[in-house]
């Protein structure tokens, strides 16, 4: 119960499909919140109203001025649903003990890498250190703006783990010791989920990010910001802005691309030997490409949500790395969104390519409606 001197800010979250909800993030704006005058909206904390369990949550200062704007948490709530929660100021000591599953930095110590990972996947990608090693012909160098994807099988954080291991020992995280290994090859490919621009027939894409903005890491969320050099698409200028983020329980990171100079943007998964199986489901707005890799299986794909995948194409040439499977993304204003993503079978995640897909479909489903949140 509380007393008269708490403070508590009542929120409904609604749940307006016919499945369970778990695993989703919801975000609470400072700016909806009528805080009291003495009241802070960095020490709220979210309690379960009708358990009164405090939930992990985490806060967000989306804008970098030093001050929280978001606060984060993931309600479990049943099939058409709505469930109340209490914001409330409590002592430190009420606060739940937290893993800081979703992380992300930049990695100097290995060229300059940019690392991402929550409990379930990890990526990264590649800065301008490495992409000036291939141009001054210098080995260990990356020349690539795709996403690469580190097949982790464990549900803690392995990204420091990983480099140490490397720093040690060269190449060591490429070996499987229990956890996983680096077995996934970029090149010049997008990886998973790395853009191109089209025009006419070909593609062209960016060389390495050229500058790197970490947001926010903690139990729910990591986010960050990655700029690239202006680059071009047979004559075209094309500036490009990638804002990446990865919540916990998801499988698939979200990317927000600022771009100019085209009015859409194709978003690859590479097809590595060749030899996997394509997919499309033009109805949830995905693609996916399931593959044989190494003695087991590899699942990647990419979500479209509100309608804005316009097409796909399965891109095959003979040239090393260059043939994806690509969605093709309607930039809105500047702006297109989706989700990439992996599964590996020796994660137990799932086991198969129909797991994997309905994964795909039912993910579709939760990002085109979600959860409403309604400030009591």
């Amino acid at each position: 119960m509380f007393s008269c001197k708490q403070s508590a800010y009542v929120i409904t979250v609604t749940n307006t499909l016919n499945t369970p909800r778990s695993f989703e993030t919801v975000e609470i704006s400072k700016s909806n919140i009528n805080l009291k005058e003495n009241d802070s909206f960095e020490n709220l904390m979210v309690r379960d109203s009708e358990t009164n369990e405090i939930l992990v949550s985490q806060f967000v200062d989306n804008n970098q001025d030093g001050k929280a704007d978001v606060l984060l948490f993931q309600p479990e709530i049943d099939a058409n649903t709505s469930k109340q929660f209490q914001l409330v100021i409590l002592g430190e000591e009420s606060k739940p003990e937290t893993i800081e599953y979703c992380y992300s930095r930049f990695v100097p110590e290995r060229t300059d890498d940019y690392a991402w990972e929550n409990n379930k996947v990890a990526f990264r990608t590649f800065g301008p250190v490495a992409q000036k090693m291939i141009e001054d012909n210098i080995k260990g160098g990356t020349l690539s703006s795709g996403i690469d994807a580190w097949l982790k099988r464990v549900d803690y954080p392995i990204i420091n783990k990983w480099y140490k291991r490397n720093d040690e020992k060269l190449g060591a995280y490429h070996y499987d010791e229990g956890e996983g290994l680096d077995n996934f090859h970029v090149g010049i490919s997008r990886g998973v989920g790395g853009i191109a621009v089209k025009i006419d027939t070909s593609y062209y894409i960016s060389k390495n990010f050229t500058s790197w903005k970490t947001i926010t890491t903690g139990p729910i969320r990591t986010s960050f910001i990655l700029e690239y050099a202006d680059w071009d698409a047979n004559g075209q200028k094309i500036s490009e802005v990638k804002h990446i983020s990865l919540d916990y329980g998801s499988n698939l990171s979200k990317f927000e691309v600022e771009l100019s100079g085209a009015t859409s943007i194709h978003a690859g998964l590479t097809l590595h030997e060749k030899d996997g199986i394509p997919a499309q489901n033009d109805d949830a707005g995905w693609i996916s490409y399931w593959q044989p890799h190494g003695d087991s299986e590899l699942g990647t794909a990419i979500v479209v949500p509100n309608g804005q995948l316009i097409s796909s194409e399965l891109f095959d040439t003979p040239i090393k790395d260059w043939s994806n499977l690509y969605a093709q993304i309607r930039l809105n204003q500047g702006k297109a969104i989706y989700y990439a993503g992996f599964t590996w079978k020796e994660s137990k995640q799932f086991n198969s390519k129909s797991e994997w897909e309905k994964y795909l479909t039912e993910f579709s489903n939760r990002v085109n409606n979600p959860l409403l949140v309604n400030y009591n």
